[in-house]
């Protein structure tokens, strides 16, 4: 009898959109691991190939039918390739996947992800797999726990999944469903899991985190609640969080920003548009002047707060008096980053229904916004020359003789190795760094 143990077989899997996609890519690989895969960079040498897709951007769905096709070749030189999609374009394309592309086995939205072990199982007996419910059982309890492996110094962890907001352009509420938050126990215990194995920083995650309200002792945890809970677990370094909606930003959520050190001087608060006309037609439920306030407020307690934002330009029926509202805003909030994007519409939202703005408008306006956001990240980058800032270690930088880490404001902060070696700081930790440079998207600095 033979001793050899089977070679395992190889896991691809090409992540697409937010940060939630990425944990959950992570979770999907640790539970096909239980059915003996292991992942590879290449599609080339997968047994199988998984698109956890994102339906966010234009023309998400044609972009993964795409991808598949490119697939084709790979499935006809190995017949036992399984091929799946996963994510969001999954749960809103469904069946329609598999016609459209026969060589898809398997299709799963991001709520059933945890039945992925049995749909392999049915692959491999020759049938196709689909699993776009929204079951009633707890994916992250039915989750085998993670493997034990050391990880890197940072990490994300999903809180909370879905959205009860119906924004106009928005397609999240039908693709992950209504809001849903995690226990808090179940929380702790998994941020703990990671700190033992070497994680500094945890970025918590949500459609919408700040309506976080798991089960917890005493009743429902808010997220401000859970921060305070976790600044508590020793080894952890830092806390963040993303993404948030400003009518879920609960007084003891600002209070936190101003009283837990471990919860970083940066927040990601998107405000979409400037024009409270435009606001209403989003159905986001706040104005212009109810966000400034906010911020404001945030400020009062973090006054070193750093602001990052989203924006939709060319929505349905704006105007250029409701565009210049929207650079006001963002002269007024004084960002240092933000994510903004001409507007698609989306079949099934209200808003794909209405009079929609020229392209060549919404190109336009797009250029002149991020001109604005451009100018105001690289004034506050350059504000940052002189200044000290503590930076966790995390990687080996893009140049030779380079590392790289994060301040607590997210900005990317380049040290010289021999700096870092000199001072005998390593991978994982953190120190204080005098910043000497800015550039575009990035710091250089020396360790104080």
């Amino acid at each position: 009898m033979s001793d050899l143990k089977p070679e395992p077989k190889k896991l691809f899997i090409k992540t697409y959109g937010c940060q939630m996609n990425v944990y959950d890519s992570e979770r999907m690989a640790e539970t096909l691991g239980g059915q003996g895969y292991v992942e590879t960079s290449s599609p080339d040498d997968a047994d199988m190939i998984l698109l956890n897709t994102c339906h966010i951007r234009e023309k998400a769905a044609e972009k993964v039918y795409s991808e598949l096709g490119r697939y084709k070749g790979l499935k006809a030189e190995k017949p036992d390739l399984k091929i799946g999609v996963a994510g969001c374009v999954a749960q809103a394309e469904g069946q329609e996947i598999m016609r459209r592309q026969p060589l898809v086995d398997l299709v799963v939205g991001p709520q059933s992800y945890h039945r992925l072990p049995e749909m392999e199982a049915k692959t491999r007996e020759g049938a196709k797999a689909l699993d776009t419910d929204f079951p009633e059982e707890d994916k992250f309890e039915r989750l085998k726990s993670r493997p034990k492996a050391a990880r890197g110094p940072t990490a994300f962890l999903t809180v909370q999944e879905g959205c009860d907001k119906f924004c106009a352009f928005c397609v999240v509420p039908y693709t992950r469903g209504a809001e849903v938050s995690r226990p808090a126990v179940q929380v702790l215990d998994e941020a703990r899991d990671l700190v033992d194995r070497g994680v500094r920083e945890i970025t918590l995650l949500g459609q919408n985190v700040n309506a976080y309200h798991g089960a917890g002792e005493g009743g429902d945890w808010s997220l401000a609640r859970l921060v305070r809970g976790l600044s508590k677990i020793d080894g952890l370094a830092r806390i963040r969080y993303t993404t948030s909606h400003p009518n879920d930003m609960t007084d003891d959520l600002i209070a936190a920003h101003g009283e837990c050190d471990k919860l970083m001087p940066y927040l990601h608060l998107p405000v979409q548009a400037g024009s409270d006309k435009i606001l209403k037609r989003m159905n986001r439920a706040h104005t212009a002047e109810s966000y400034l306030k906010l911020i404001d407020r945030l400020r009062e307690v973090r006054p070193d707060l750093h602001l990052s934002g989203d924006f939709i330009v060319g929505f349905p029926e704006e105007t250029e008096e409701d565009f210049q509202a929207t650079l006001d805003l963002i002269r007024a909030a004084r960002y240092g980053t933000a994510f903004s994007f001409k507007y698609s519409t989306r079949p099934g939202t209200p808003a794909a229904e209405r009079d929609q703005v020229a392209e060549d408008v919404k190109s336009d306006r797009l250029q002149r916004l991020q001109a604005l956001i451009n100018q105001q990240q690289r004034e506050l980058q350059d504000a940052m020359v002189g200044r000290e800032v503590s930076v966790l270690f995390e990687k080996e930088g893009r140049l030779p003789g380079q590392m790289v880490g994060k301040s607590e404001y997210l900005h990317a902060v380049h040290v010289a190795k021999a700096n870092v070696a000199k001072a005998n700081v390593a991978r994982g930790e953190i120190a204080r760094v005098r910043i000497v440079d800015s550039a575009a998207n990035s710091l250089a600095g020396v360790l104080i």
